[in-house]
């Protein structure tokens, strides 16, 4: 990750959340005032965000200290303790909501990123995310999804070629689209475009589409597209793919199933601080 960005983002959490000061700690617990506290895990789950949690306590005091019990990646069973802090008790009291936030949320994406690639592990496709994510925590959500055993998709509108249904539209049609955009970006562009039906999955293929995107297709539809494709295409699966179809929609063959839900509706791993110790 980049950490210049990630600081930018807990800073700025901070911010939100310490406004000019904690009025509690700082009219209650005395400066010199030293503890120990700890994290663990209220459920079994996958930790991500340990090392951003760290980054909480590091820009409210950088003489605090951190120790990773376990690791990003790391499965944990419920009351498993993943990190202990020490040092000034008004650092650890200020910062244990945000540094929560963010462990809570991420641990939670990638929970649920590793239950969905365990079920399809048996098949050979990428489960990905998509730009579905939190303003502003999109560098985090993304990299919890790879904590979680997934891939990403795009980052944003900068980094991948995606010709969607309102694209298509206003260019005039599928090839319009992928000839202008040939002629438009660099030759190290790969072009991906979605495709709603199997005539227009033939006509991706005969503009020269790298990737196709197959939208809201039921799974005997997207059998037929694989057999259509026939390798000369990764196809991506996207809309609609549920817990309860995700295995239906790799016995297609498709290469990659693409879930919004990884980012945008993941529940948070719960996730819990206590001062242990005071001196």
């Amino acid at each position: 990750m980049n950490w210049m960005q990630i600081d930018r983002i807990v800073k700025q959490a901070l911010i939100e959340d310490l406004g000019h000061r904690d009025i509690t700690t700082d009219n209650l617990i005395p400066p010199d005032h030293q503890s120990q506290g700890v994290f663990y895990v209220k459920q079994e789950g996958v930790v991500a965000g340990i090392h951003v949690a760290e980054r909480v306590f590091w820009l409210l005091d950088p003489d605090i200290v951190f120790t990773v019990l376990k690791d990003d990646g790391e499965l944990v069973l419920e009351g498993e303790q993943i990190a202990r802090v020490s040092g000034k008790t008004r650092t650890l009291l200020t910062g244990e909501r945000v540094a929560l936030n963010f462990l809570q949320h991420m641990s939670g994406i990638a929970t649920k990123t590793h239950d969905l690639v365990d079920r399809v592990r048996h098949f050979p496709v990428k489960v990905v995310d998509t730009r579905k994510t939190t303003p502003g925590l999109r560098i985090l959500e993304k990299y919890a999804v790879r904590v979680g055993g997934g891939h990403n998709h795009r980052f944003g509108l900068f980094d991948g070629v995606l010709i969607k249904d309102n694209h298509i539209r206003a260019a005039g049609g599928i090839t319009e689209a992928i000839e202008t955009i040939k002629r438009n970006t660099h030759h190290l562009s790969r072009i991906e475009v979605e495709v709603e039906d199997l005539g227009q999955l033939r006509e991706a293929l005969a503009a020269g589409a790298d990737v196709i995107l197959l939208d809201n297709m039921d799974p005997e539809m997207m059998k037929e597209a694989v057999r259509i494709t026939g390798g000369r295409a990764i196809l991506e699966a996207s809309g609609g793919i549920t817990l309860e179809n995700l295995v239906e929609v790799a016995k297609t063959g498709v290469d990659l199933i693409s879930m919004g839900s990884l980012t945008h509706s993941a529940a948070a791993l719960d996730i819990s601080f206590d001062i242990i110790s005071l001196r």
